[in-house]
């Protein structure tokens, strides 16, 4: 960022410390990227983590948090159409909208991918149950794929067959995250197995809220595990259809993610008491794997 002016300096600055202290199974802050990337995939996530931020605060009411999220939505519009100042104020978020807005017009992003985020996030201060794959995957469209698309579009790629293999790999990690996070969901009032797939499976919510994972949930969390294998597989392309570090970037990514779905699947029957994830011991399998990718799937 040194060929930048200060202020702006700053700003992605102040993006990237944020991305560098949350977890997440997307690695935005990962030196694998192309360090030209960086910055704007940095933009990109700090502006998507307010936002959640904002959808997640339980204190205020809906109505607050929608306004505020439509607050956000227009200082990310004005920012986009370069109605912000040369210098940008000390307030993190301000920052951030002065980042973001650098980046969108000089690489020319998409504003509309933004908004589905966001749709996505309000929709987060509303909706606690889904009653089909149909709408779980409407919500990833929405609040996973766009993240995807955008980091290619930072990386100069605007071809539609990686985009659809990018949506598949986003839409399997955010469900990779959604049984990740089974139990702490569940206790925070959501739960994202779809009803359908309950009823199959003669799963019925009143275990749940008794603490314990019946066979019935064991049958369900294992459909939803097979379900997103197959989004995963699709995903698979755009590991390959990209270029340099990106490349081995996106290959990670993938692994990683599939490593946690193993976890979960694992740990399926301690999924209110338990969170998988993965640590140091698991670099040596990973690295193994990504060494394999070529001569055989994961």
């Amino acid at each position: 960022m040194s060929h930048w002016p200060e202020p702006l300096a700053r700003a992605y600055g102040a993006c990237e410390a944020l991305a560098r202290s949350h977890y997440e199974n997307f690695p935005v802050a990962s030196r694998l990227l192309p360090a030209a990337m960086r910055p704007h995939v940095a933009a990109v996530y700090a502006f998507a983590r307010v936002a959640d931020d904002i959808a997640d605060q339980g204190a205020a009411t809906v109505a607050d948090r929608q306004a505020r999220l439509g607050a956000w939505r227009d200082r990310l519009h004005c920012a986009a159409a370069g109605q912000v100042g040369e210098q940008p104020p000390e307030h993190r978020d301000d920052l951030i909208v002065f980042a973001l807005g650098h980046s969108i017009r000089s690489l020319d992003l998409p504003v509309a991918l933004f908004d589905d985020l966001l749709s996505a996030f309000g929709q987060d201060t509303m909706t606690t149950r889904y009653a089909s794959w149909a709408e779980v995957l409407d919500y990833c469209r929405r609040s996973a794929n766009p993240i995807g698309r955008l980091v290619l579009r930072i990386a100069g790629y605007r071809d539609p067959a990686l985009d659809r293999s990018s949506d598949a790999l986003c839409t399997a990690l955010q469900l990779t995250n959604f049984w990740q996070d089974f139990g702490r969901d569940y206790r925070a009032g959501r739960l994202y197995v779809p009803r359908d797939v309950q009823d199959a499976c003669g799963a019925d919510e009143s275990a749940l809220a008794a603490g314990r994972i019946t066979d019935a949930w064991v049958r369900a969390l294992e459909c939803c595990i097979a379900f997103t294998r197959v989004r995963f597989a699709d995903g698979r392309a755009v590991c390959d259809g990209v270029r340099g570090r990106l490349r081995a970037e996106l290959r990670f990514t993938w692994l990683g993610g599939m490593r946690i779905l193993e976890r979960v699947e694992h740990d399926r029957l301690m999924a209110l008491e338990r969170r998988p994830t993965l640590g140091i011991g698991d670099v040596p399998l990973l690295v193994w794997r990504a060494a394999r990718w070529e001569g055989a799937r994961p």
